[in-house]
């Protein structure tokens, strides 16, 4: 193994770790609206991509057909966010993580549609076997309809997945890394600003500092997986953001007694596997292409 992968490795399990720990201070952080949340989450997140954008001096490329493509990215990964934390205040910790890891198998049905990337038989079953195991989590029973916290939990993965193919059309149309996450940031951060203002839920100070820390620990994630992917290609290292799953079962154990069900655990090793068969095939395809 290369130097350079064995740090793209690192970096890309850091990142995991933090995002854990961002989900871990959102709950913590007690009965606020996760729109409220999501506000604080958002602007550290924008504060640190600022000074990114400073430094690479990755500003917009002034291309037009590329600002539809911004708000487009912008607005759905806002969702996602919003939903994310839903379902982290709704949820088992792990349940509201594997949710969320479900959007690079939306991204591949999204590329289809939008990038008209052709998807082959093994990639299909690979989808769908993810969505069976989706299904074990989600617990689609009378029971959901009081708690609809693993329908916006996949939502929240959707919108992801979404999110992260219109990243992918905004690199092929000439932006930069540091762009799209302020953009991103910026906006989640004024669309949300009204609700703060008109519907302000009053914090005691743990909640805000819970929420800071929160905010500190995605943009560290963000940080570590930007220089995962610098060291390394995704298809080479994509498998161990997964890693994101055991942080998030120990720490749910640790910090809040949550012990998933078995057919949580269940749905954990078929979308785990799933994603195991997905980074298999797209690195042994790869190979057989160079």
């Amino acid at each position: 193994m290369s130097n350079q992968k064995r740090m793209g490795i690192i970096f890309l399990i850091l990142s995991a770790f933090f995002f854990t720990l961002m989900n871990v201070f959102v709950r913590l952080s007690g009965d606020l609206p996760s729109i409220e949340k999501s506000f604080f989450r958002n602007l550290i997140a924008m504060l640190f991509a600022l000074v990114l954008l400073i430094k690479s001096g990755g500003w917009f490329s002034g291309k037009r057909e590329n600002i539809k493509f911004v708000f487009l990215r912008a607005g759905v990964g806002t969702i996602g966010i919003i939903c994310n934390f839903y379902a982290v205040d709704h949820l088992v910790l792990s349940d509201a993580s594997l949710l969320n890891k479900m959007s690079p198998f939306f991204a591949i049905i999204f590329s289809l549609i939008i990038l008209k990337e052709h998807i082959k038989k093994p990639q299909i079953a690979i989808v769908i076997g993810a969505f069976i195991g989706c299904i074990f989590v989600i617990k689609p029973t009378s029971a959901l309809l009081h708690n609809p916290a693993s329908l916006v939990g996949l939502l929240g993965g959707i919108a992801a997945g979404l999110a992260y193919t219109y990243v992918r059309v905004l690199g092929e149309g000439g932006e930069k890394g540091a762009f799209v996450v302020f953009s991103f940031s910026a906006f989640s951060t004024l669309v949300t600003l009204p609700y703060l203002i008109f519907f302000y839920h009053p914090m005691r100070l743990i909640q805000l500092i819970l929420l800071l820390l929160a905010g500190i620990s995605a943009a560290c994630g963000q940080l570590c997986i930007t220089a995962a992917y610098f060291h390394a290609p995704a298809k080479e290292i994509s498998i161990y953001d997964y890693s994101q799953i055991i942080f998030s079962a120990f720490l749910g154990f640790a910090v809040f007694q949550q012990v998933p069900d078995h057919l949580s655990w269940i749905g954990y090793i078929i979308i785990c596997t799933m994603a195991f068969l997905m980074y298999w095939y797209n690195t042994n395809t790869s190979r057989h292409q160079e």
